[in-house]
């Protein structure tokens, strides 16, 4: 578990989540996670936040009609100067989706397409500095990129956004580089999924859900609506499975190993 006053520079520091029924989205969350869905606020789109314990946790927002992907969990990494960080990044050959736009009081975003097709948040903290509990039941637990340009992703991440990078393992079977030493202080990591990613499936960054325990988590997501994908499993890292939302959106779990 960490808590902390704001991420390092590099570091994940908010999701959120774009949906097509936000009703049911702020439902199910709430539900299987523990968390209070806050106002809409209508001034940003109708985006909203949850709160765990009462402190922000992940936000919300409705995708627009025709959106080509209407259901998905975006991650934020902390930067200091969102400008700066767009042009590096589009030097290093990124695309800008979402150019840097100031919301209100609480900071300036902006949203790339990694080089390797991945999509990735940018966050320039102002009077809100993101989530700022990790680990924990109910909070985000690990952040994970997957991509088919392996070696072209962590030289992106660590170039631009000035990633501590430690390869954990380069076998043809493995490879895997963390932002930070491998363990307890990692705090995001970056697969070769050449050999995960479906024919159909683009390179994404995903987020696991801490939680207290994988299998009853499951349940309760299928009680509520949701879709299990990938049964939960026993790695050196927790238990760990795969689940769709109600509205299709696919998150992550991982809790202690059921020894």
């Amino acid at each position: 578990m960490t808590t902390r006053a704001a991420a390092p520079t590099g570091a994940p520091c908010w999701i959120d989540l774009m949906t097509s029924d936000t009703s049911a989205a702020r439902t199910f969350y709430s539900d299987l996670f523990g968390w209070t869905a806050l106002e809409q606020n209508a001034e940003f789109g109708g985006y909203w936040m949850w709160a765990r314990d009462g402190v922000p946790i992940a936000g919300g927002m409705g995708a627009e009609a025709g959106q080509p992907a209407p259901a998905f969990w975006s991650v934020y990494l902390a930067v200091e100067d969102a400008d700066k960080t767009v042009e590096t990044a589009v030097a290093a050959g990124a695309q800008v989706i979402v150019p840097p736009m100031t919301v209100g009081d609480t900071g300036i975003m902006a949203v790339l397409i990694d080089p390797t097709g991945a999509a990735i948040g940018l966050w320039q903290p102002k009077d809100f500095s993101g989530f700022t509990v990790l680990g924990e039941p109910g909070a985000p637990g690990w952040f994970e990129l997957l991509t088919r340009d392996y070696d072209r992703a962590v030289a992106f991440y660590r170039d631009v956004f000035g990633w501590d990078t430690h390869t954990m393992s380069d076998t043809p079977e493995f490879r895997y580089t963390t932002l930070g030493e491998p363990g307890p202080d990692a705090i995001a990591g970056i697969m070769d999924a050449t050999s995960f990613l479906g024919a159909d499936d683009s390179p994404h960054w995903g987020t696991y859900f801490a939680v207290e325990d994988t299998d009853a988590t499951l349940a309760r997501a299928k009680e509520l609506g949701g879709t299990v994908t990938q049964e939960a499993e026993d790695t050196p890292y927790g238990r760990m499975a795969r689940a769709t939302d109600p509205g299709g959106t696919t998150f992550s779990v991982m809790g202690p190993t059921s020894a």
